[in-house]
């Protein structure tokens, strides 16, 4: 198949979208995409960029832009809540592709993303609607009356994704029993915690702290996850709800949560969908947390999105259709995928999830030992 025939739409310019964006357009491929806000922007804290994601950087002639808005990390360990080691390892891949893991900000990763697609491409405003497979070309329409036809239409539009609703399941998304909390907050407000760049956790019975080093911002990356029957997307926390949830950790980590400015503080529910049969169509395709949103604590959700769009242009560009294309990336991806939703769901210990859930597995989470 002759990929710069194609012409694609991808709904969302996320992580997945302007990766997968990325990646086609670099094969030759007419690349539209189509994102709901009316500007791009992304909330939240910090993330870590493994070796792997780093390597499709490289190939798609964009890692001086990721470099540059990043820090590279050797690697994370893990600590109780007091501060005591309990294990360090080395980032997993590294001599694999010869590139470490790099932490960044989502706002930063996502503009030099973005940043890196040709004037044009991205269309703000637009809202998708309806899609419909129609064999040969696929429709899209959206809530501003517009409408486009493709060969190929890419669903990465994130956990509440509308191609996934209109095409493949509707399924609501599955509340994890906790809440995440986060907020960047300057080096000089860490109290001495933030001595280098790389990942640290720390463990105490509920409540996992995930201090994340962003030394070329001059900040860290301060996320406080805590198990919680409340599943309101945003619910509401407190200076004081805080505080409780870090009670008896390192007195650091309990200085700097009496520090934070509550405006800046990002509250989330955290929630992810179960593993889907299919992800295609002959002419539609999920990737990203479309496909197969999961809890944070493998660290996996934008490292995921990264490989699908690597994955899915390497097939394409392979393959005699684009029906075979979708496929085999299916087959080569939804295994890895599935077995990371899994295993991110293990984030807690029997005892910790009794004490909060009693008699009961919130969501019919499997657990397991803490894990990164």
């Amino acid at each position: 198949m002759d990929v710069t025939t194609l012409n694609v739409a991808v709904i969302g310019a996320g992580y997945a979208g302007a990766a997968v964006a990325k990646a086609l357009s670099n094969l030759g491929a007419t690349v539209n995409v189509y994102e709901q806000a009316a500007e791009i922007g992304e909330v939240g804290a910090g993330i870590g960029l493994r070796p792997s994601s780093m390597a499709r950087f490289r190939d798609w002639g964009i890692l001086d832009r990721i470099t540059a808005v990043s820090s590279p990390s050797d690697y994370f360990e893990i600590l109780s809540g007091e501060g005591h080691p309990i294990m360090k390892e080395a980032w997993p891949e590294i001599d694999t592709f010869g590139l470490t893991t790099h932490l960044i900000h989502r706002r930063d990763f996502i503009d030099a993303l973005v940043g890196a697609l040709p004037v044009g491409m991205v269309h703000l405003g637009h809202k998708l609607e309806s899609v419909t497979d129609g064999g040969d070309q696929v429709s899209a329409t959206f809530a501003n009356g517009e409408s486009v036809t493709a060969d190929l239409v890419i669903g990465a539009d994130g956990i509440r994704s509308t191609v996934r609703g209109v095409l493949f399941s509707d399924a609501e998304p599955v509340f994890a029993g906790e809440h995440a909390y986060r907020a960047v907050i300057d080096i000089d407000d860490a109290h001495g915690l933030a001595v280098d760049d790389n990942l640290r956790m720390y463990i105490g019975r509920g409540t996992k702290v995930y201090f994340l080093p962003l030394r070329h911002r001059g900040q860290v990356s301060f996320d406080v996850t805590v198990l919680n029957p409340d599943s309101t997307w945003a619910p509401s926390i407190t200076k004081q709800d805080l505080l409780a949830t870090v009670a008896g950790f390192d007195e650091r980590i309990v200085e700097a949560t009496r520090d934070l400015d509550m405006d800046t503080v990002n509250a989330r529910a955290v929630y992810d969908i179960d593993p889907l049969a299919s992800w295609h169509t002959d002419r539609v395709v999920l990737v990203g947390d479309a496909a197969h949103a999961m809890c944070h604590h493998q660290g996996q959700g934008a490292n995921s999105a990264i490989l699908d769009a690597g994955v899915l242009a390497d097939v394409l560009a392979a393959a005699p259709s684009v029906a075979a294309g979708l496929s085999q990336y299916q087959a080569l991806r939804k295994p890895v995928t599935d077995d990371l939703q899994r295993i991110s769901r293990q984030g807690w210990t029997e005892d910790e999830i009794s004490d909060v859930f009693p008699g009961q597995k919130p969501g019919g989470r499997t657990v397991a030992g803490a894990q990164v």
